[in-house]
This record gives C-alpha cells, sequence and structure tokens, in this order.
C-alpha cells in the first residue's frame, strides 16, 4: 500500500473508528451495480438489468420502489433530475423538477407585516407549499428515449406496486424517521391514518402497508404516466387542493413536461466533470469550485489537514456567495454560467484567497462574472453491463414534503415552494439565502442543489458517477468525494466515507460531522478565524459506482452514515 493511502486509511481508522463499515472495500460485481439509500430498491434495479434492462430501466424501477419504501424522499409527488450517460459517451439531462403552480404569486408566503408566513400557510407545510409533481413525467421521458425496449412500463412498476400491497418491514431508520418528523404528518388525515396509524407508531419490524399507494401505480401501469397528470390520480389531487386551498388546477398538472437539457461540463487536472445545469445550481457551482481548487496543490495537502480544509471553505466561501446572486431558472432569468465557469474567473476568485487566514462572509458578495446566459432528498447510482449510467437524485424536499397525502391516493406532495425565494435576503428551510432572480413566478422551476455527477478518466472512459442529498451541503459533499478520489487517490467507499465539511457563505459557519474533524484540525482552523457551527451532524446519503480501471468491475460505494446499499451481480 502506497505510503500516501497507508496515511489516509489510519486517519480513517482513527477518526473513524464508529464501525468497521466506515473503512469497508467498495462492492464489486463483474457486470453492473445499483447504489442506492435502500437495500430492497438496490435489488430491484439490479434485477431488471439481470432480466436485459439497461441504466435507465433499473432507474425507473428503482425510482418507483423507492416511493413505496422510502416515503421520506422517495416519491411520485416531487421531482428531480437524472443524468444519462450512454456506453457510446453522450450524455443528457432530464429535469423533471417541479413548477410553481398558474395560481402562484411572488409574495403569497409573505404576511400583511411583512413576514413569512408560518404554519400551514407557509411555504413548507401543507397543500399551499406544493409545487406541481415532475417524478412520474420525468421517468417516463427518461423510458422512452433512453431504456432499453427490452421491459415496459409496466414490468418496471410492478415491484414497487407489489410492495405497495404487500408492505416493506419497517427498519430501525424507517421508524426513527416516523417518530421524528410526526409534527409534520400529524395535521393530514390521510398521512396521518397511513404513516402514524393514527398515533400507534410503526415499530422496527412490524411491516407497512399502502394499499391506497399501490392502486395509484395500478393506474400508472395500466394507463401509463399521464393518467398521474390527466386521469382519476390527476381527479384527486386536484380534488384534495379544491378542499384544502391548494393551488394545483388540472390546467397545471395536464401542461406539466419535463425537460430534456444539455449538462454542463469541466475539466479537473485531466478529468472531465459531467454535472447538472439550471435549475440545479449544483453543478455550476461544483465546477466554479474546482476551477479555483485547480490552482492549489491540494496532493501536497494532507487530507485531513486544516491547511486543505481551510482551501475548501474559502473556496465554498465564494461559490454560495455567487450562488445566492446570480443562479436560478435559465428559463426565466438570466444565469452567466459561462463566466461562472470561466478559469480566469476562478483565478480571480483565488487571489482573494488568503491562506493564513479566514475570510469574512460579510466582506464577499457574489463576484463579478463576465457575461450572462434536499438533506431530505434521496440519490441512486447505477452502471450497468454495457457501460450506461444512470446518476439520479429526487426529492420531496423536507422529510416527508408538505407533510400532506393527497387523499385517496398514497402520495405524499413536496414542499418545493420553500426552494424558491420567499422573501429575498430570508433564509429558506436549509438556511439559503437567494436573490430575486429565483423569485416565484408561474411555470418556473425553484431552484436546487441536486448535484449528479459523472467523472471520466483523461482517455474518455467513466471513472465514477456520484451524487448525494443533503440540502446546500450536495454540492459541497460532491466535491470533497471527487477531490479526495483525484487528489488523494482514495477508494470509492473511502472517498465516500470521509468526514466532510460544508459552508454556503451565509451564515458565515463551518458545518462538521460528529467525529469527523480531529480537535487539532479544528483548533487551528479556528485560529486562522473560522468559526464552527454549535452541532456536528452528518451530512451525506453518498451512493456512487466506479468502474475500475484495469478489471472493468464495477465498484458500488454506499455511504456508511446511512443503511443503504450497493447491490451488483
Amino acid at each position: 500500500m502506497p505510503a500516501r493511502a497507508r496515511a489516509v486509511f489510519l486517519f480513517l481508522s482513527l477518526c473513524l473508528a464508529t464501525s468497521e463499515a466506515a473503512w469497508r472495500e467498495p462492492t464489486r460485481a463483474p457486470h453492473a451495480m445499483v447504489a442506492s439509500t435502500e437495500r430492497i430498491a438496490s435489488q430491484i434495479g439490479v434485477d431488471v438489468m439481470k432480466r436485459g434492462g439497461n441504466a435507465v430501466d433499473s432507474a425507473v424501477a428503482v425510482a418507483f420502489a423507492l416511493a413505496v419504501v422510502y416515503p421520506a424522499a422517495g416519491n411520485l409527488g416531487g421531482g428531480g433530475f437524472m443524468l444519462i450517460r450512454q456506453d457510446d459517451g453522450r450524455a443528457t439531462a432530464i429535469d423533471y423538477r417541479e413548477t410553481a403552480p398558474r395560481a402562484a404569486t411572488r409574495e403569497m408566503f409573505v404576511g400583511p407585516d411583512g413576514e413569512l408566513l408560518k404554519g400551514e400557510d407557509s411555504s413548507v407545510l401543507g397543500y399551499r407549499a406544493t409545487g406541481v409533481p415532475g417524478t412520474v413525467a420525468g421517468m417516463a421521458l427518461a423510458l422512452k428515449k433512453y431504456g432499453s425496449g427490452k421491459l415496459t412500463w409496466e414490468e418496471l412498476i410492478e415491484p414497487a406496486r407489489k410492495l405497495a400491497v404487500d408492505g416493506f418491514v419497517v427498519t430501525h431508520r424507517t421508524e426513527r424517521m416516523l417518530a421524528d418528523q410526526k409534527e409534520i404528518l400529524l395535521p393530514f388525515a390521510d398521512s396521518r391514518r397511513i404513516f402514524l396509524r393514527e398515533g400507534k407508531l410503526y415499530r422496527e419490524g412490524e411491516r407497512l402497508r399502502q394499499p391506497e399507494l399501490a392502486a395509484t401505480l395500478g393506474r400508472l401501469q395500466k394507463k401509463g404516466a399521464r393518467e398521474f397528470y390527466e386521469g382519476e390520480t390527476a381527479r384527486l389531487i386536484v380534488e384534495d387542493m379544491r378542499q384544502h386551498r391548494g393551488l394545483i388546477t388540472p390546467e397545471d398538472l395536464r401542461e406539466y413536461t419535463p425537460k430534456e437539457r444539455v449538462p454542463l461540463r469541466g475539466n479537473y487536472r485531466g478529468y472531465e466533470i459531467i454535472s447538472m445545469p439550471p435549475p440545479s445550481a449544483g453543478g455550476t457551482i461544483l465546477l466554479e469550485m474546482l476551477n479555483i481548487l485547480e490552482g492549489f496543490d491540494l496532493k501536497k495537502l494532507e487530507p485531513f489537514s486544516s491547511d486543505y480544509y481551510h482551501l475548501l471553505v474559502e473556496t465554498m466561501r465564494r461559490a454560495y456567495a455567487d450562488r445566492a446572486e446570480y443562479m436560478g431558472d435559465a428559463d426565466f432569468v438570466s444565469v452567466p454560467i459561462a463566466g461562472l465557469l470561466d478559469k480566469a474567473y476562478a483565478e480571480r476568485q483565488r487571489t482573494t484567497i488568503k491562506l493564513d487566514r479566514a475570510s469574512r462572509s460579510s466582506e464577499i458578495g457574489g463576484g463579478k462574472p463576465a457575461g450572462y446566459e434536499s438533506t431530505q432528498t434521496t440519490h441512486f447510482t447505477i452502471v450497468d453491463a454495457a457501460g450506461n449510467a444512470v446518476s439520479n437524485t429526487y426529492t420531496l424536499n423536507g422529510w416527508f414534503g408538505a407533510g400532506v397525502v393527497a387523499k385517496g391516493t398514497g402520495v405524499l406532495l413536496n414542499n418545493e415552494m420553500d426552494d424558491f425565494t420567499s422573501k429575498p435576503g430570508a433564509p429558506n428551510l436549509y438556511g439559503a439565502i437567494q436573490s430575486e432572480r429565483n423569485a416565484i413566478a408561474p411555470g418556473k422551476r425553484p431552484l436546487s442543489s441536486m448535484t449528479p455527477t459523472f467523472v471520466l478518466r483523461p482517455d474518455g472512459s467513466l471513472y465514477f458517477a456520484i451524487g448525494t442529498p443533503g440540502g446546500t451541503t450536495i454540492t459541497n459533499t460532491v466535491l470533497q468525494v471527487i477531490t479526495n478520489a483525484i487528489d488523494h487517490g482514495m477508494n470509492l467507499q473511502a472517498a465516500i466515507d470521509a468526514p466532510h465539511i460544508h459552508h454556503q457563505w451565509q451564515p458565515d459557519e463551518i458545518q462538521d460531522e460528529p467525529l469527523g474533524l480531529s480537535p487539532e484540525t479544528r483548533r487551528a482552523l479556528e485560529a486562522r478565524g473560522h468559526r464552527f457551527a454549535p452541532n456536528p451532524r452528518n451530512m451525506s446519503d453518498l451512493q456512487g459506482v466506479m468502474i475500475e480501471e484495469k478489471t472493468n468491475v464495477r465498484l458500488g460505494g454506499s455511504d456508511s452514515r446511512q443503511d443503504g446499499a450497493a447491490v451488483g451481480y
């Protein structure tokens, strides 16, 4: 083992000695791999590929399965982003992000006193917080254009429908999530009945069945994806909206359309990076940060040293200031993507970083790029036997979204309206401050941090695919996996399990993880003027697949912080 790899392993074993899983090797498989936050969903995805399906077929089956077995974030009533890379190297991005309803207005969450509304009138709870869902339409578009053609829509939904009928065994994590989030679900009758059993909370080992969701999945199987937007499911959603002052109308559902977009591309030390364009801020900010860091010789720094983390924080601070200032839905506002990704701009940003002391966020605003052009989410990554790859992040936004199950459907609805700028200068659910560019407008898609990403080797072959939930921490977490792998030579599992930090410009503080930074590293950063958030917390549920260079073996990595699994064959 090389000296640097030994040092990395030693540090991980010292700082992450909470379980043997923290430094396990990646899962190995000769043909194909699925990494997701639930083993049962990963296995379903593998079974699809064993039957002749490709990575996109598998992704559709996994997405529907997670809607059943991971109700906190897996969904039919939310939206997200799918990045696809075909075995011939072509890549595309499918944006199935939610949209604001027609009746949405710029200040709909601001009261007469000028303050943000609370409770069921707020942007985070109840029917008015819900954007028009995109997941079902997004999966249908992906399958139609990029599926293998060997498995039907009906066949790919069947494992999820069967799980909803038969139920799944509640894990300790699911028990804990339902207990922790019960206040979100309690106000809404179907949510309370399905997930809280009218106060008799589910315990680990019990079986959770969802017959209404099974019926919805059955309708989708028989009548296709448009049933969700124009059929009985749509009627039930709209009727429930009408009963509870929600905004979504038949026209909103009927007119929802996912969009295929051109992925963003950049390079870092000879490796090509492919990631999401707006309305996700993730790809733009990721590439901007990599451009800044490229000017520093990170290989000379110890991977968990104060010098390394200082450069990360200062880079994050500047990029997230740009995120707050410039990012929004590029279909509605001008976003200076080319300027933000310009290497010369990164050089100007880099020169403002002092190596011996922290900057103050109050002194740093958005930079001046030239020209113009959630934590509570879930991600899965798939690579098939031919080399097709999918990196997919989708969400309800907060855990269990708006808390609402649309009556008679079993479908949890998102609270994605909170990802708009409800009031400029006021932080959202994740503490993010955003600009007028992300203001609410009918049909507009809210800004996101989701960062599904592919990293290619210098020869153009797929190195790995990666993504994570985590709200505004997503982009920074993906950034650290990339630098861990490229700069520090970590294997995929070690790169995922290594300690993460997060800084998002405002609030001006470093978020770290329990048992993450060593006391010496923390003190050294504080000596330079950095401040830490008062409560460390885990920030990721990374799911990745790497292709081993010489053997072509698939290497799966699933975050040891959570209960997910990489499954291959």
